[in-house]
Formats: structure tokens, C-alpha cells, sequence
């Protein structure tokens, strides 16, 4: 296997880390201030992770594109490795509107977007790379 085939794989472990613990904040209603803002950091690191480990997963398979988070995203969509690019667009606008927002006003209003489209579709890319290791554990089983 490459380093690009291994890069994807090791990064995929922080963004399914990333992943499980935005889920678990998302799981709380009528957040604290406390909670809102490891909301925010938790969806900051998962949406990075998210990015990065498409970016590295379409690297090792040899694709060419320019690797900038809206273009991995975009490429991941033309490739059919997730169903809908839009969510994770809107997601990285909201995840740089958020580092700036220091009212908590944008969370506010992003909430609602980030818990009822955004995370179901970073839910959709994590599900896209549990199958892929699912599919590169029974290769080298039949190898």
C-alpha cells in the first residue's frame, strides 16, 4: 500500500474521533454558552478532518484536482464519493464564519443548518470511509 493509501487511513481515524464527539455534543438540546462553544470547536475540527481525509482518500486514488477545501469537496461529489457537496460547502462558509463571531449570534443562527443538513452529510462522507476500510480489510483477507 502507498504512503497516500495509508495517509487517508490514518487521517481517517482523527476525523472518526472528530466525528464521534460532535455527535455526542450535537446530542445536547438547549445548549450553555460552555457547551455551544465546544459545539463550535468540535464542528471546526470535524469539518477540517472531513476535508483533509477526502482530499488524502482521492489523492491515493490517483484523482487530480486542486486541492483547496471547496475543490476537494466539489471533486469529491463529481467522483461519486458523496451524494451532495452543497452541506459541506455551506459548512466550511459557517466554520469560517464562526471563528470571527465572538457574539455567538452566527452559532445561533447556524445551529439549526449545522444539526439538520451539515451533519448528516459529514454522517454521509464518515459512513463513505467506514465502507472503504470495510472493503480494504476483506481484500486483504481474500489476498
Amino acid at each position: 500500500m502507498s504512503n497516500t493509501g495509508i495517509r487517508w487511513q490514518q487521517r481517517f481515524q482523527n476525523f472518526e474521533k472528530a466525528f464521534k464527539r460532535l455527535k455526542e455534543a450535537l446530542a445536547i438540546e438547549n445548549l450553555t454558552e460552555l457547551e455551544r462553544n465546544g459545539v463550535i470547536q468540535r464542528f471546526e475540527f470535524t469539518i477540517e478532518l472531513c476535508w483533509n481525509t477526502l482530499k488524502d482518500y482521492m489523492e491515493a486514488e490517483g484523482l487530480q484536482f486542486k486541492p483547496t477545501p471547496k475543490e476537494t469537496i466539489r471533486q469529491a461529489y463529481k467522483s461519486g464519493l458523496i451524494t451532495d457537496a452543497q452541506p459541506l460547502i455551506d459548512a466550511l462558509t459557517i466554520r469560517n464564519e464562526l471563528s470571527h463571531d465572538y457574539s455567538g449570534a452566527k452559532f445561533e443562527e447556524a445551529e439549526p443548518e449545522i444539526r439538520e443538513n451539515i451533519f448528516p452529510a459529514i454522517e454521509g462522507v464518515y459512513n463513505f470511509f467506514l465502507l472503504q476500510l470495510s472493503k480494504n480489510q476483506t481484500n486483504l483477507f481474500n489476498e
